[in-house]
């Protein structure tokens, strides 16, 4: 499958170390291979490989090589550094893994203005859309059931995706937290993403989850970052003028992992949540471009589920909804302070597109999402 990033990083990689990062079993590895014709790969989870690591027995020199999960060795940035600077060629040196590299970025020494980064995600509307012009309201339902991730979403089976799920979490639990996070009670965290299956989209009281899990706020909050370095859930934070306001109020959580969110309508949320934040994360790796996706909600609890915003500039509002039966929404309580743009409502079952008073545009999600046009 030819992956939406292939393109743009073939044009960086003679330029500066390529650094691939996503959630486990995304494909990072396998568009990795796909960009060399020849290379040596050497994964830090294996015992030979990391016994050549740890004795600098790899020879950056004799042509492309490719590093997985290099991140869980001690001082990887020193080391990584290291011998990108020492290297007499310029062969690529592609890195991957599944964890946040930028997580990192103050520990040891700095790596700034030695690699490009590309965070992989899922696969989404307009990937496939792009890939095979399979039509986008079918490509949302088998989304929803199967998940992003390429070998369940290509089996197409149900009964595979829920084998699939249950070794995808056990790893990232049993040894990534394990090796990068240094988390002992891998219990309590297993408890806390199944308490989150229920909860995601929705404000967070880390009290209400620390009493569930039968622990404190400040290991609630811990585990919850250590699963987001771990690209389990990402974040999303309520917008606001003053940025320290907006990381002071509760963010909200949402999955991967499409499927593992128990309601219906949350979990289309959740896919509208994760489309965004994968063409943001685009703009930023591949164009450069400054964007960022948040929520709204004031003091008397009126939401709007996503606010884009180019430059720290609101510009498209947004809202998820299933189908057209419910289309309350509270854009007019935002318009003013926000001012005059545009605003939409993305539904899943829709036979025919409108408009409502105040410009308020009612579309097929599935065609919204095929193109992203913001």
């Amino acid at each position: 499958m030819l992956r939406y990033l292939k393109a743009a990083i073939m044009k960086d990689l003679d330029k500066k170390m390529i650094l691939i990062t996503g959630p486990r079993q995304v494909g990072k590895t396998v568009l990795s291979q796909s960009l060399l014709r020849e290379y040596e790969y050497f994964n830090y989870d294996q015992p030979r490989d990391r016994k050549l690591i740890h004795k600098n027995l790899i020879d950056f020199n004799s042509g492309p090589i490719i590093l997985d999960e290099i991140h869980k060795m001690k001082q990887w940035k020193r080391w990584l550094k290291g011998a990108f600077d020492t290297r007499k060629s310029k062969h690529p040196m592609i890195i991957t893994g599944s964890a946040k590299f930028d997580t990192y970025k103050k520990m040891g020494d700095s790596m700034a203005g030695r690699y490009f980064q590309f965070r992989l995600m899922p696969l989404d509307v307009k990937e496939l859309f792009e890939i095979s012009k399979s039509p986008p309201n079918e490509v949302i339902d088998k989304l929803l059931e199967l998940s992003g991730f390429p070998e369940p979403y290509l089996s197409g089976s149900p009964s595979e995706y829920k084998r699939w799920r249950s070794g995808h979490l056990d790893i990232i639990l049993k040894q990534d937290l394990v090796s990068t996070e240094s988390i002992k009670n891998i219990s309590a965290v297993e408890l806390l993403v199944e308490l989150m299956t229920e909860r995601a989209g929705n404000l967070i009281s880390y009290k209400s989850l620390s009493e569930d899990l039968q622990t404190d706020d400040k290991s609630v909050k811990r585990w919850l970052e250590a699963l987001v370095n771990s690209y389990v859930f990402f974040k999303i934070t309520p917008y606001s003028k003053k940025i320290n306001r907006s990381i002071s109020k509760q963010p909200k959580y949402y999955f991967y992992d499409l499927p593992r969110v128990i309601s219906a309508g949350t979990r289309f949320e959740n896919l509208i949540a994760l489309s965004l934040h994968k063409e943001i994360l685009f703009r930023k790796d591949v164009l450069g471009e400054d964007y960022s996706l948040h929520f709204l909600r004031d003091r008397s609890q009126n939401e709007v589920d996503f606010l884009i915003c180019h430059e720290k500039k609101p510009i498209l509002m947004i809202e998820a909804k299933i189908s057209e039966n419910n289309l309350d929404h509270s854009f007019a309580i935002f318009a003013k302070p926000l001012g005059d743009i545009p605003k939409i409502i993305l539904v899943k079952n829709l036979d025919k597109q409108f408009v409502l008073k105040n410009d308020v545009k009612v579309l097929r999600a599935c065609d919204w999402l095929a193109k992203m046009p913001f």
